[in-house]
């Protein structure tokens, strides 16, 4: 199950963001794909903000940690995966317990590490369409994250 969204501009990126955030449940797995600059950590910001985050500037790209975690309604487990060399790599920081933990687990650059992803998750796909506008492409695998869509919907 697929959406497609275009999104105006920063604003219009919060205020899917807070409601994808809102949407999240325990063990939720958002997969963030698109080119440098294309918006993925900002989406995760206003993602964190809509799960209540306290402070969302603290909310940055985790590029060179690999991983970032911020308290919130469900904790929040923020990956990049643009510095690994490949999915065993990613699994080697024991992803597997973060996804079948109680938070939220958003995965920037997760192309690079698609073999470790659960089958069921939600993947937003960020095109740039000019220098303020962009087009999320959203698919649903498995039946929560089709729920989720139909409510993002």
């Amino acid at each position: 199950m697929t959406l497609t969204l275009d999104i105006s501009d920063l604003s219009a990126t919060n205020q899917f963001g807070h409601r994808l955030g809102a949407l999240l449940f325990p063990g939720a797995v958002v997969a963030l794909v698109g080119q440098l600059g294309a918006g993925k950590t900002h989406l995760t910001r206003a993602v964190a903000e809509g799960l209540g985050v306290k402070n969302p500037a603290a909310v940055n790209s985790p590029t060179f940690v690999l991983i970032q975690e911020y308290p919130a309604r469900l904790p929040i487990y923020h990956f990049d995966a643009y510095r690994l060399s490949g999915p065993r790599e990613f699994a080697e920081l024991g992803v597997d317990e973060y996804f079948r933990g109680d938070g939220v687990c958003l995965v920037e650059w997760a192309d690079k590490v698609d073999a470790t992803l659960p089958a069921e998750h939600l993947r937003v796909d960020i095109e740039i369409v000019d220098a303020s506008r962009r087009r999320f492409h959203i698919r649903a695998s498995g039946e929560r994250y089709e729920v989720l869509l139909n409510q993002l919907g």
